[in-house]
């Protein structure tokens, strides 16, 4: 995923109120941007990191900046994190198209948002092939890390997320494949595994979709002022 135009560096003042955060630009303007993550962001939020920010033109926008992207060190070097949750499905339909996710490759055709099951829910992704069953898809935004190269899911309580567990296992059982995709936007980890102490409840529920057959797999990203892309294949460990 390429940025359309080149993301404003500065320095970050304080995350607020979930979906606002105070910036220094490198020109010394303190502005106010919006946040586009609903998690806690822990260890993303210090003040004075260096963060990127996009800037856009719709004259309908309160808040014409967005945070995208912060830089941390977790002692084993400079990290570019992405932090703008509304990335991860387009970063992972461009990978399946691209063929950057093996396990994935090889459909006929890739549908967003589409409506499914008996709870009246949009599935993320929906690949579909004559000659296979569909492939239902979830995408899960990573970026939580305590432990140097391990990332976790999630950073906070996740009711609906474990709703969509619950969803891709009812999918399963019915004879479809079903596969939770955790996206690290961070280049800096090679290990996933799921914060069953943030969320006690989605790591249950991880447990029983896997018992019903939901795949998981998990993937890096190089991030960068100038793009975002889907990278590495990340082992995932079991609670």
């Amino acid at each position: 995923m390429q940025f359309e135009k080149p993301l404003i560096p500065g320095r970050l003042v304080k995350r607020y109120k979930r979906f606002l955060a105070d910036v220094t630009l490198d020109n010394g303007e303190t502005i106010t941007a919006h946040c586009a993550n609903p998690g806690a962001m822990t260890g993303l939020a210090d003040p004075g990191i260096p963060v990127w920010l996009s800037l856009s033109d719709d004259p309908k926008r309160k808040l014409k900046y967005s945070l995208e992207m912060v830089e941390v060190d977790d002692g084993r070097g400079p990290a570019r994190v992405g932090i703008n949750t509304a990335h991860p499905n387009r970063l992972v339909e461009a990978a399946i198209t691209d063929g950057a996710i093996p396990e994935l490759s090889g459909y006929a055709g890739l549908r967003r948002e589409v409506r499914y099951g008996s709870r009246n829910s949009r599935i993320d992704m929906l690949l579909e092939d004559e000659a296979r069953p569909p492939c239902y898809v979830e995408v899960k935004n990573v970026h939580l890390v305590r432990e140097p190269g391990l990332a976790e899911f999630p950073d906070s309580v996740t009711t609906r997320g474990a709703k969509h567990l619950a969803e891709l296992a009812d999918m399963a059982t019915e004879g479809a494949r079903a596969v939770m995709v955790y996206l690290v936007q961070r280049g800096d980890c090679d290990r996933f595994t799921l914060a069953t102490d943030i969320d006690p409840a989605y790591g249950q529920a991880f447990a029983q979709a896997r018992k019903a057959g939901v795949e998981a797999v998990c993937y890096a990203c190089d991030v960068s002022p100038e793009a975002i892309r889907v990278t590495t294949p990340v082992k995932i460990i079991a609670p």
